[in-house]
C-alpha cells in the first residue's frame, strides 16, 4: 500500500450507460430495473483481505439482466493495494443481488486512506444508475514506510563531525532544545510551539514533529520548533537531512539555520540559511533561501525545484547544502538546484557559525491559513541529520 509510489492523480472516468427503455428483444418495457451498488469502506489489514461489493437491481425482472464490471485506480493502485478484477454479472430471472469480491493487498505501513472504484457498464435489460462504486481502504497501520532517497554516512574529503540518527527512545536534550510560545513568530503564524511529547517525539527511529488542531494557551493549533542553539553550531560543511514532509493548505514545514549571534544583532543581521521549506499548497515545490542584512534592509536570494512526480509527503527525500567560504549550494536528492556566491562583503553574516532549527508552522504570511481541506494532525518525520566538514 505504499502511497509514496503513487501519482495521486484521479482518473477521469466517463461511463456511458445504456439508458433506453427496451429489453434485449426491443420490446418497450417501462419496468426495466435500475442497477446500482453501495460504496464500501473497510480496514486494510496486514495481509490479503476481501472487499465484497453488493450490486443490486431495483426490482426483479422476467428476463436475464447483465452488466459488466471492472476496477480502476483512484489513489489506490492495482497490483500494489488491490488485485484488479473485471467480468460480467448475470442476474437470472427473479434475482436482485450479486456480489463482487476484490482482494485487498495489506501491509504494515502507516499511510493515508486510499480509494479505487468498481465501474458498472454495458447493461442489458437494465439501467445503470450508479456507474462508479467507490471502495475506500482504511489505513490501520502505525509503522512508517522508509521508502525514498538516502545518502551515505561518509564522503571523500569530509569527516562526519555530528549526526543524529534518532534511534533512541527519546529526543537527545544534549543536542536539542525548544522555542516555545505563540505570537506569530514574525510571520502571523497560528501555532503555539511546545516542548510536549505530543508535539515532538521519537518513533520507529525517526524524529516526529506533529502539528495538531487543538485549543492550547489561547491558540487553536500546537506544534514544535526544535533547535540546537547553544548546544551545536557549525560553520561550513555539507549538511544532509533525510525527511518526509507534511503538506496541506496552511502547513509550513522547514529545516533551516540561524546565526549564533541572533541574540545580540537580531534578524536578519544574524543571517539565515533555509535548507528546506515547503508550503502545503505547493506540495511538490521545494524552496532553498539565504537571508541577510543589506544596509539595514532584509535581503534574500531564493531558489526552488519541483518534483517530477508526486509530493514531498509521499516518501523520504534528502535535503542538503554544501557550504564553504565561497558559496552555498542547495541539493535535493544529490541534485543541485540553487547556488549563491557569498564572497561579497555585504554577505559576511553567511560566513559565520549557525545552529539548526526544525519546525512545522501552521498558517502565516506565506502559506496562508488552513482551510476546510486541511486535515490534522500533520507530521514531519526526520530520519537523520548529518554534518560533514573538511
Amino acid at each position: 500500500m505504499r502511497s509514496f509510489s503513487k501519482t495521486f492523480s484521479l482518473l477521469a472516468i466517463v461511463i456511458v450507460a445504456a439508458c433506453g427503455c427496451k429489453d434485449d428483444e426491443g420490446t418497450p418495457n417501462p419496468t426495466l430495473p435500475t442497477i446500482s451498488g453501495d460504496a464500501l469502506s473497510a480496514s486494510e489489514g496486514s495481509g490479503s483481505t476481501i472487499f465484497t461489493f453488493l450490486v443490486k437491481l431495483s426490482n426483479a425482472f422476467n428476463k436475464t439482466v447483465t452488466v459488466d464490471y471492472a476496477t480502476a485506480n483512484l489513489t489506490a493502485e492495482a497490483g500494489e493495494d488491490y488485485v484488479a478484477a473485471s467480468g460480467t454479472l448475470s442476474f437470472a430471472e427473479g434475482e436482485t443481488e450479486k456480489m463482487v469480491t476484490i482482494t485487498i493487498l495489506g501491509d504494515n505501513w502507516k499511510e493515508a486512506d486510499e480509494q479505487f472504484v468498481l465501474l458498472l457498464s454495458n447493461p442489458a435489460n437494465g439501467l445503470v444508475t450508479v456507474p462508479n462504486i467507490v471502495g475506500t481502504i482504511l489505513n490501520d497501520d502505525t509503522q512508517d514506510s522508509d521508502e525514498g532517497y538516502t545518502t551515505p554516512d561518509n564522503y571523500a574529503g569530509y569527516n562526519l563531525v555530528w549526526q543524529d540518527e534518532f534511534n533512541g527512545t527519546a529526543i537527545n536534550t544534549d543536542d536539542w532544545t525548544y522555542d516555545q510560545g505563540a505570537g506569530g513568530w514574525g510571520n502571523n503564524e497560528l501555532e503555539y510551539y511546545t516542548n510536549r511529547p505530543e508535539n515532538s517525539y521519537i518513533s520507529d527511529g525517526k524524529l516526529v514533529i506533529e502539528a495538531k488542531k487543538e485549543s492550547y494557551q489561547g491558540a487553536q493549533y500546537t506544534s514544535a520548533r526544535m533547535k540546537t542553539q547553544g548546544l551545536k553550531s557549525f560553520k561550513y560543511g555539507r549538511i544532509d537531512i533525510r525527511a518526509k514532509v507534511p503538506v496541506g493548505q496552511g502547513i509550513w514545514p522547514a529545516l533551516w539555520m540561524l546565526g549564533d549571534n541572533i541574540t545580540t544583532v537580531g534578524w536578519p543581521k544574524c543571517g539565515e540559511i533555509d535548507i528546506m521549506e515547503v508550503i502545503g499548497k505547493e506540495p511538490s515545490t521545494l524552496y532553498g533561501t539565504p537571508h541577510w542584512d543589506d544596509n539595514g534592509n532584509h535581503a534574500s536570494y531564493g531558489g526552488h525545484t519541483v518534483l517530477s512526480d508526486g509530493t514531498f509527503a509521499d516518501e523520504y527525500h534528502v535535503f542538503s547544502i554544501v557550504w564553504d567560504s565561497q558559496s552555498i549550494k542547495w541539493y535535493l536528492d544529490d541534485m543541485q538546484y540553487h547556488v549563491i556566491d557569498i564572497t561579497p562583503a555585504g554577505l559576511s553574516e553567511l560566513r559565520e557559525n549557525f545552529f539548526l532549527i526544525f519546525n512545522v508552522a501552521v498558517g502565516g504570511n506565506w502559506p496562508g491559513n488552513p482551510d476546510g481541506t486541511t486535515e490534522f494532525p500533520k507530521q514531519m518525520r526526520v530520519d537523520y541529520v548529518r554534518v560533514f566538514q573538511q
